[in-house]
């Protein structure tokens, strides 16, 4: 059977297509991502940072941008990529946020289904919504943020969104957690929710990229996104004094280290592997009496902790002593 025979009805149309059919530019530089963000600075740290929800999936690796000492933008609706990179670049030039994004507007022809915010160094917000853009539609620009949102529910979702900001004490990331959390409350994507990110940058810049992110968290699939995003943020700020408390040991302050590794285990407690350090740290500096309890609990837990025990000496991080190790792993579950 020749293609010019087979049996076509009708042509399916995917968001694709249906770009390629409105708008003149390659579909490969715009992307269908309605959804609700957050940009947004904390003048007290410095930092720098984008949250978003959406019921597209990997919303993450299309939204949000953010340079350390630069700015953030966040990059949605029928997305054009380019704003986040190219925003950040004039940002660095020395443009301001509203500057750098009315240059990227006037050099774009289909502007009008866009939703990009930026926020700079400074703390200066620049927002567009464009006139096409999917009902409900809209943006919110307050000191030192913007929130933004299309093919929303109701049109209450970036006022909802403001006041959480602005009502909400903690760090950056708990303060845009709440902006998300109160979007959802308010109906949010009307199509559902799929993927969610957040990324935060320092507020003192290395200029070694990786040094500056404070936090890059993707959830790129998921039912409920921001639950699982709120986890991962648990999760991540474990891993941040895990991390802390392996400087400290670089540094021989055993004290700190041991602070931060307890600071771990409390906001990641279902993972036995925070502990298990401490107690290794703690048998390295001779404070064996307190690290059995621990061995106790995390070989209940994880039987396989057990057998990394007589590894860990060949590496110089417990002692070659047969007596010390034997003790360790010859610990038993109290009954």
């Amino acid at each position: 059977m020749s293609f010019n025979t087979l049996p076509i009805k009708k042509l399916i149309l995917t968001p694709g297509i249906i770009l390629g059919v409105l708008f003149s530019q390659p579909i490969s530089e715009s992307m269908p991502v309605h959804t609700y963000s957050i940009v947004a600075y904390d003048e007290e740290t410095g930092e720098l940072g984008v949250a978003v929800q959406s019921h597209w999936f990997s919303v993450g690796f299309l939204v949000p941008w953010a340079k350390a000492g630069v700015g953030a933008v966040a990059t949605q609706s029928f997305v054009k990529v380019d704003y986040g990179p190219e925003g950040l670049k004039l940002m660095e030039e020395g443009m301001s946020a509203e500057d750098a994004l009315m240059r990227l507007i006037s050099e774009d022809e289909n502007e009008a289904v866009r939703q990009v915010a930026m926020i700079d160094i400074k703390g200066n917000v620049a927002t567009h919504t464009g006139a096409k853009c999917i009902y409900a539609a809209g943006h919110r620009i307050g000191k030192n943020y913007s929130v933004q949102a299309n093919l929303m529910e109701n049109e209450s979702v970036w006022d909802a969104m403001s006041i959480a900001f602005e009502n909400t004490g903690g760090d950056l990331a708990d303060r845009m957690m709440a902006a998300l959390d109160a979007a959802e409350g308010e109906g949010g994507d009307i199509r559902g929710k799929q993927s969610a990110a957040m990324l935060i940058v320092t507020g003192e810049p290395t200029g070694v990229p990786w040094k500056d992110v404070v936090m890059d968290i993707r959830v790129d699939d998921h039912p409920q996104p921001l639950i699982q995003l709120k986890r991962l943020i648990r999760v991540n700020r474990a891993y941040q004094h895990a991390n802390k408390g392996d400087h400290y040991l670089e540094l021989d302050e055993v004290e700190k280290a041991l602070a931060e590794y307890e600071m771990a285990a409390h906001y990641y407690p279902e993972n036995p592997e925070l502990p298990f350090w401490s107690a290794i740290t703690l048998v390295s500096n001779g404070q064996l009496d307190k690290a059995l309890p621990i061995f106790r609990d995390v070989f209940f837990r994880e039987p396989k902790f057990r057998k990394l025990i007589p590894r860990l000496v060949d590496s110089g991080l417990l002692p070659d002593d047969e007596k010390l190790i034997e003790q360790i792993m010859n610990i038993q579950r109290n009954h």
